[in-house]
């Protein structure tokens, strides 16, 4: 069973930053495209940045492209997401998901295996 597992969230000042990490356990690493979701109450979860299978290909959302970067270490199976400049409008649970096919997609469903979730809150 392939299982993400989020780490790095916290409360943070504006103008600051955070790295979030997942590590993903369970089936091949390098067969998942990576991405990162944000979803505040009430709203849907949104693509924010994703990553290829061997991160030749990278997506942003408008909203946090310059400021975000995400990445990923195949050998350690972890892809991360770099914050900085962090807004309160970044403030959401960010959600780690694999995707098995060979593209970056945008709807929820495309998307396999997911993680609990971590909070990051941005102070103004």
């Amino acid at each position: 069973q392939v299982q993400p597992v989020e780490s790095g969230g916290g409360l943070v000042q504006a103008g600051g930053s955070l790295r979030l990490s997942c590590v993903v356990s369970g089936g091949t690493f390098t067969v998942y495209v990576m991405g990162w979701f944000r979803q505040t109450p009430g709203k849907e979860r949104n693509l924010v940045a994703a990553i290829s299978r061997h991160g030749a290909t990278t997506y942003y959302t408008d909203s946090v492209k310059g400021r975000f970067t995400i990445s990923r270490d195949n050998a350690q199976k972890t892809v991360y997401l770099q914050m900085n400049s962090l807004t309160p409008e970044d403030t959401a649970v960010y959600y780690c998901a694999t995707r098995s096919g060979p593209d970056i997609q945008f709807r929820e469903s495309d998307w396999r295996s997911w993680g609990q979730g971590t909070q990051v809150t941005v102070s103004t």
